[in-house]
């Protein structure tokens, strides 16, 4: 067991001295790596930071309920009071509703509509249950009813914003494949060209005795290593990128009076990609020895 560890530790320190032998073409492999690498996680990044923004956005499922124009307001509240599912209401009259909306837009003192308040008056409700099937299932109950015109639920952006997130993961799912099997055909290729130069030397070593394993072992440390090194350098642009973002959304809180700040990929996330990198790698450097072995060419 030692000594398999030992031949372990030699071929890795080795793979180690090839790279700083040839620094150059190593070092554009790993951008490349690395460059494809992080445009799907940073789109990643950027839809785990929509998602966490849209957390503290998501209402409890309220429904904004328009009552009839001229109709009776407090027999219509007290009806509404009685709906089974309903926890609170809240009575906000035209007379209110017309001055926040004033208030809101900034046209107080303009005198907008005159006399005449086109407004009705309006009930927030709290539903017992604030889930989507009940909030649902009440707005429904609500719109039977005789003097109810209009029910709104504020769930209904949720459910496009949820929507939206969905399709934008399903999208990064698919170039973060498409990208990873990219990233396995270039560094077979790489590895298929180093396989070539070394024919000589691999022809001495099956001379004396060397097995295919043997043979494959080094090429399958340079694919991990490289592809481990590229996916380091992914996460290292993304760094760079949420810096370069840092100053942009400092100015957007200041003139919103948020606190919100950009997060990137965790402890666990930032390893997930270094093993994914490795493995790629590996998985390159794999099917082009296999090849060459299959072939004959070594």
């Amino acid at each position: 067991m030692k000594a398999y560890f030992t031949r372990h530790a030699q071929v890795f320190m080795r793979t180690l001295g090839d790279f700083a032998r040839s620094p150059t073409p190593t070092v554009m492999t790993v951008m490349l790596i690395g460059l494809t690498l992080a445009l799907p996680t940073g789109l990643y990044v950027g839809l785990l930071n929509l998602q966490r923004l849209s957390q503290g956005w998501r209402p409890h499922g309220s429904l904004s309920v328009y009552l009839k124009k001229g109709g009776a307001d407090r027999e219509a509240v007290a009806t509404i009071r009685r709906v089974p599912g309903v926890a609170t209401v809240r009575y906000v009259s035209p007379t209110r509703g017309l001055r926040e909306f004033k208030t809101a837009s900034g046209l107080r003192g303009m005198g907008l509509f005159g006399r005449h308040n086109p407004l009705p008056g309006v009930v927030i409700v709290a539903p017992a249950r604030p889930g989507p099937h009940s909030v649902a299932l009440l707005a429904t109950r609500l719109r039977g009813l005789p003097d109810v015109t209009h029910v709104q639920s504020n769930l209904v952006w949720v459910e496009r914003l949820d929507a939206a997130l969905a399709v934008g993961r399903r999208l990064v799912t698919l170039l973060a494949a498409t990208l990873g099997l990219a990233l396995v055909l270039i560094l077979a290729n790489t590895t298929r060209a180093t396989v070539a130069s070394r024919g000589t030397e691999i022809s001495v070593i099956r001379l004396v005795g060397g097995t295919n394993a043997f043979i494959r072992r080094p090429f399958l440390y340079i694919g991990a290593l490289t592809g481990g090194l590229g996916a380091l350098c992914a996460l290292l642009v993304l760094e760079v990128g949420l810096i370069a973002l840092a100053g942009p959304v400092a100015a957007l809180n200041r003139a919103y009076g948020a606190h919100y700040r950009l997060a990137g990929l965790s402890l666990r996330q930032a390893l997930a990609l270094l093993v994914l990198g490795a493995s790629l790698g590996w998985l390159g450097a794999r099917i082009a020895v296999a090849r060459a072995l299959r072939q004959g060419e070594i």
